[in-house]
């Protein structure tokens, strides 16, 4: 039997492309989906954010106004002895943490954890929380964020975690080739999103084009694929972003040679009424 592929996490490190590079990069915004290479992201394009010292953040999503999309998300590199006290500046707003390189310290819901590559951390909104990193190297993670929704006898908590602890769930009819990591039950209703790490094998597909309601957030961690999004291929690698607005119809082939994987965040829509 052949052994376990050893997780990748690929992290930016900015820096900026020589003034002899040419511009052929895969950027792309459209009403359906917007592409974010890697490439992008370089020292020009980062934010800082209040309440952070020592850090700097990639912006990958963010809400826009009608409604087109409804969460935040962002690369966030904090230097050693960097972080925030109090990042969350809405009481409505819940949180994601999910490390890639590095070390970070998360406080939250009166417990401390050190949150290592695939760590995560769910922060219900209203709770505080701070996060620092104590450590001698660069900490980076994904930061989301959305507004949530309640649902009436169901409250969340406080998750920590890592995805390499987590058995995966093959998908039916795949022989294991295509499989998720889900980091929140799904089928708890105190949740409102879900926060998954999607692993195809080479060759593995998607082999209809999902169309439904949920936005989804893409941040490919290792390999490569092709995407069919809303009628156009488009070539994606580790590092970068893929934007889905609802209803985006969405398939992929999974190159080679290593696994293709991804953060993939989606919103859990609760408005069935009009």
């Amino acid at each position: 039997m052949t052994p376990p592929q050893k997780a990748s996490y690929y992290t930016p490190r900015g820096g900026l492309p020589p003034q002899t590079a040419l511009l052929t990069d895969r950027a792309v915004v459209t009403e359906a989906y917007t592409v974010i290479p890697r490439g992008v992201l370089s020292d020009i394009v980062t934010s800082v954010f209040p309440e952070w010292t020592r850090t700097r953040g990639w912006i990958l999503n963010r809400p826009v106004a009608g409604g087109s999309t409804t969460f935040f998300q962002a690369i966030m590199e904090v230097q050693p002895g960097g972080g925030a006290d109090r990042p969350e500046p809405q009481p409505e707003v819940e949180g994601f943490l999910f490390v890639t390189s590095g070390v970070l310290s998360v406080v939250a819901g009166g417990h401390a954890q050190t949150l290592t590559e695939g760590g995560f951390a769910y922060l219900p909104a209203g709770k505080a929380w701070s996060a620092r990193n104590d450590a001698d190297a660069d900490a980076t993670f994904v930061w989301i964020r959305k507004r949530y929704q309640p649902v009436d006898g169901h409250a969340p908590s406080v998750r920590f975690g890592n995805e390499r602890d987590i058995e995966p769930s093959a998908m039916p009819g795949t022989d294991g080739k295509w499989r998720t990591t889900r980091m929140l039950d799904p089928q708890d209703l105190a949740y409102d999103m879900h926060v998954n790490v999607v692993t195809f094998e080479p060759g593995a597909t998607i082999p209809f084009a999902e169309t439904h309601v949920m936005e989804h957030g893409l941040l490919m961690l290792e390999g490569k694929a092709v995407y069919h999004l809303n009628g156009d291929w488009v070539e994606v690698q580790e590092g970068d972003y893929l934007s889905l607005r609802a209803f985006c119809p969405q398939a992929c082939y999974a190159g080679g040679p290593s696994n293709f994987r991804y953060l993939l965040y989606k919103d859990v829509n609760r408005q069935i009424l009009l």
